[in-house]
């Protein structure tokens, strides 16, 4: 019995929960902050306390205050008297994203306001020394305000332990302020609890939880499926094919790891560095495997060459430079953090892995090219189908990378407060999906069978015979002239000795 075709089976298995994965709910996540400095902001002073997802509950979904202190320094305290009760006022802010416009006041002397001046409170009718807040049309108590002050001449003060319980779905920002001028230099420390029924994911993260789960699925459906095959012709593997069972095996272990990882992070709100860090690894193992493995492929690794020879070296040192840009990018973003790294320095990590994928690309593609001559040429009529085939999966999937980055571009433009937070995990799970689908059509062009060694590398003389059997599948005569011609006038080529995959020398090793 061929069980090529039930190949395809684990990826219409996922995509069959990926669709159910789409009507999930949402979580939330904890902030913890270590003598935070505030920044001058205009006429305050301010320090982002954090921005979230959260969805709508009566008394489950809240965002909850524990020890959070305030410092200031000891110049600051001395300019307060130690007569004065309450000196130093700060407050803690929270707004949904949607009614960002309601904190701060207009342009006064060409500068948004946070804090309320004296001018302001003539025109806005806001209190001297707060923060100008105006009552959301949905909520009049919304946005929430919450205030501290400093006893004295006290270095420390203390908010109370309280909970604001959220009522509207929707993207919730914090925002630590103080309008005092003498308070230069304030700290804080304590952490804020951002809760859901579900637990603590942050709202974006949630749903990748359950998509973990599925793609470990899939991925354990491929493998049983695949190993069946693996072990029943196992007389007559080709070594390509314990490159594609490692790098299944690697997919279905990252899938688990970043399930287990994400399940943890749900249930105590926090992300072990240790286990986040062993979780990217893997992941980075992963994705470098399965691009050299593609190489390899499109080089005729065991179909129209034994091996790489001299450019192994090659291979290898450009693995190990991918390995490095895909871990420092994915250990920024996942390590020791919850919010999204800023833009800067995520551009700056991701323009090596784009500059990566793309000589890969173009790598890619020019041995394609080779090898398919090389196929027409030999007139190996099965050899040729199967990499025909590889190379409109590959195309297909280059297509759909390029106009999801330019999706990806659009998305983030277009939404610059993030209250597209919901459908924001599909950006993380599109990759993975490519991923599994050219997996899967990978494994299906080269599944292990009887008829295994019929399209590996066997040698000139086996060739021959292989072509004699399929001359009605093969080139015509024309075809072949051509192919010679176009060899010819190669070799004339100077330019021939700066080609990627150093052809002469690789044909006279053969």
């Amino acid at each position: 019995m061929d069980l090529a075709p039930l190949l395809s089976v684990p990826f219409l298995f996922f995509f069959f929960f990926f669709f159910l994965l789409c009507l999930g709910g949402v979580e939330a996540s904890i902030h913890t902050y270590h003598l935070e400095p505030f920044k001058e902001v205009g006429n305050a002073f301010l320090l982002s306390g954090g921005s979230e997802g959260i969805v709508a509950s009566d008394h489950s979904s809240y965002i909850k205050f524990e020890n959070v202190t305030f410092r200031r320094p000891k110049e600051a305290a001395e300019l307060h008297s130690s007569m004065e009760h309450s000196t130093g006022l700060v407050q803690a802010i929270i707004f949904e994203a949607a009614d960002r416009d309601n904190i701060g006041g207009s342009a006064y002397g060409g500068q948004r306001s946070i804090c309320c001046t004296p001018d302001l409170a003539k025109l806005e009718g806001c209190r001297q020394g707060e923060v100008i807040r105006r009552p959301s049309s949905n909520d009049l108590n919304w946005p929430v305000a919450i205030s501290t002050h400093f006893s004295a001449n006290y270095l420390f003060t203390k908010l109370d332990t309280q909970e604001v319980y959220i009522k509207k779905t929707g993207m919730y920002n914090l925002f630590f302020i103080s309008c005092d001028p003498k308070l230069r230099g304030l700290m804080m420390s304590g952490k804020t609890i951002w809760k859901n029924p579900g637990g603590y994911l942050p709202g974006r993260m949630a749903p990748l939880m359950m998509f973990y789960l599925f793609m470990s699925l899939a991925y354990l459906l491929l493998i049983v499926i695949w190993f069946f095959q693996y072990v029943k012709f196992w007389r007559d593997i080709m070594p390509i094919q314990n490159w594609i069972s490692l790098v299944i095996a690697l997919g279905l272990f990252e899938m688990t790891l970043w399930y287990s990882e994400y399940l943890n992070f749900n249930s105590n709100g926090k992300r072990p560095v240790g286990i986040t860090t062993w979780v990217v690894t893997v992941g980075a193992v992963r994705k470098t495997i399965s691009r050299l493995l593609i190489l390899s492929i499109s080089m005729g690794y065991g179909v129209v060459r034994p091996t790489l020879g001299g450019l192994t070296s090659k291979v290898l040192l450009l693995g190990l430079t991918y390995f490095l840009a895909s871990e420092s990018l994915d250990i920024a973003e996942n390590v020791g953090t919850i919010n999204d790294i800023s833009g800067k320095a995520r551009l700056f990590l991701v323009l090596p892995n784009a500059f990566l994928d793309a000589f890969l690309i173009l790598w890619i593609f020019t041995s394609l090219s080779r090898t398919l001559e090389k196929l027409q040429a030999r007139r190996s009529s099965v050899k040729l189908d199967i990499y025909r085939k590889f190379t409109n999966a590959l195309a297909v999937a280059v297509i759909a990378s390029v106009a999801w980055i330019g999706y990806e571009v659009y998305f983030k433009a277009t939404d610059p407060y993030s209250e597209r937070w919901q459908s924001a995990w599909i950006i993380t799970a599109f990759w993975d999906i490519l991923a599994f689908a050219l997996l899967c059509v990978i494994c299906y062009l080269w599944t292990p069978s009887q008829c295994s060694q019929r399209y590996a590398y066997s040698g000139e003389a086996v060739e021959g015979d292989e072509e004699a059997q399929s001359l009605t599948n093969g080139a015509s005569e024309g075809d072949i002239g051509l192919t010679k011609l176009d060899k010819d006038r190669n070799n004339l080529d100077p330019a021939r000795a700066f080609r990627l995959d150093d052809e002469e020398e690789e044909d006279k090793r053969e």
